[in-house]
């Protein structure tokens, strides 16, 4: 540690979701006392209404090749999977413009190499946290079924899985035929003509399972102030200042909202809001385990008694309405690939904001404050990476090293 910053005793994080709670609790681990302030409340933002799927061998950059094929004239589509509204945002354009940029093989390659230790570790700090006092758990994916029409339409996903591979990470699956993805899973569609069962994954209920860290944090004394706007993050001589009080380092985890305070500490890399769409049904067959379409970037999860439907990525303002349109396409889709789906009795109709970067990759470590630290642009991954990604920042907090799975995702890169 630097000789002129002394060991964190007290600590604030800002952001009550996955990736703040989880950095939270590992700081608990180091003996630091904790604070974490939300402008909402615990799991409000992107956290709640996702798929809560955790899948660190599936876990890749958002910016891959297949993304362009799309097009222009799908991306302006409101019915597609990837939207991008007609927008003269120059701060969204350019993000875009250098999202386009990372959609080559190669740095789509490098990216991934670089999440590897992150996926690695990603299943054991939810375990770890369990055995330490969280008392939610995690469930095997058994089945974990992506689900095609064609054949054809399966071969991008097992291109996909050799790209992995070939990057040094290990992907465990099965090809199975229609006819046995349905007796696996009778809510899948006729047409459904070929099925992957993809091994060795989890899931939760986010949402649940974010508020049971809340509660751990709490228990073993920490605070956490809901209803807190924080504006600004003020350092002196004497600590930095968080909505009027004073800690000796502050963590930044407001998911697509980081950038705000982030800036202000050398952050240059836009997080740029990459929202998705949700909604919970009734269904005839509760499936077993989630239930994937690739194809049309469809989400199932089994959540109590109903079936979590989730999926579109529309890059806009973290703060946008919902689009009811979004909603629609979601309801489209899914009915052509869920059989016995009460698909007009939909409950939690929810929109969140993915925080996204341009590289695919998290901010994660010490800005040019040595006090103020981000943890952030997870994209799609904040769920499966948020546990590893907060024991990797709080031992970075606590002790001033930067452990080597931190060093590629450096916020200041």
């Amino acid at each position: 540690m630097d000789n002129n910053v002394q060991r964190p005793q007290r600590v604030a994080v800002l952001g009550a979701g996955m990736v703040g709670l989880s950095t939270a609790w590992y700081l608990q681990e180091h003996g630091v006392d904790v604070t974490v302030l939300d402008r909402d409340d615990v799991a409000a933002g992107s956290s709640w209404g996702n798929a809560g799927w955790l899948t660190p061998s599936i876990a890749v950059p958002l910016p891959e090749p297949s993304v362009l094929k799309y097009g222009v004239r799908a991306v302006l589509s409101p019915s597609s999977p990837v939207y991008v509204p007609p927008t003269a945002d120059p701060r969204l354009l350019r993000f875009l413009i250098a999202f386009a940029r990372n959609c080559t093989p190669k740095r789509w390659q490098q990216a991934m190499r670089t999440l590897i230790p992150l996926n690695n570790g990603a299943l054991a700090a939810f375990a770890e946290m369990e055995e330490g006092g969280v008392t939610a758990r995690t469930k095997a994916a058994e089945p974990f079924t992506a689900a095609f029409r064609t054949a054809e339409d399966s071969r991008a996903l097992l291109e996909e899985f050799e790209h992995i591979r070939a990057c040094g990470q290990d992907v465990r699956f099965d090809v199975v035929d229609g006819a046995d993805a349905r007796r696996d899973e009778p809510a899948l569609g006729d047409d459904i003509g070929v099925a992957i069962r993809i091994r060795d994954e989890r899931y939760v209920d986010p949402a649940a399972y974010v508020r049971a860290i809340a509660d751990s944090v709490r228990a073993r004394g920490g605070r956490i102030l809901g209803g807190t706007e924080v504006e600004a993050v003020g350092s002196t001589t004497g600590g930095v200042v968080v909505a009027g009080e004073t800690y000796d380092a502050v963590v930044v985890a407001t998911g697509a909202w980081l950038g705000r305070l982030g800036r202000s500490v050398g952050v240059r890399r836009v997080v740029q809001a990459g929202r998705g769409y949700s909604f919970t049904i009734k269904i005839d067959d509760l499936p077993r385990g989630p239930v994937y379409f690739p194809k049309q970037r469809v989400a199932c999860t089994p959540l109590g008694d109903r079936l979590r439907i989730a999926g579109m990525m529309e890059f806009r303002d973290a703060g946008a309405p919902l689009d009811p349109r979004r909603i629609q396409a979601l309801v489209t889709e899914a009915s052509t690939l869920l059989k016995g789906a009460h698909l007009d009795q939909r409950e939690d109709e929810w929109v969140g904001a993915r925080p996204c970067t341009a590289d695919g990759l998290p901010l994660v470590g010490a800005t040019n404050d040595p006090r103020v630290f981000v943890a952030g642009g997870h994209g799609m991954w904040g769920i499966t990476l948020g546990p590893v990604t907060g024991k990797l920042l709080a031992e970075q907090v606590a002790t001033g090293v930067t452990p080597d799975a931190l060093r590629a995702v450096d916020p200041l890169r």
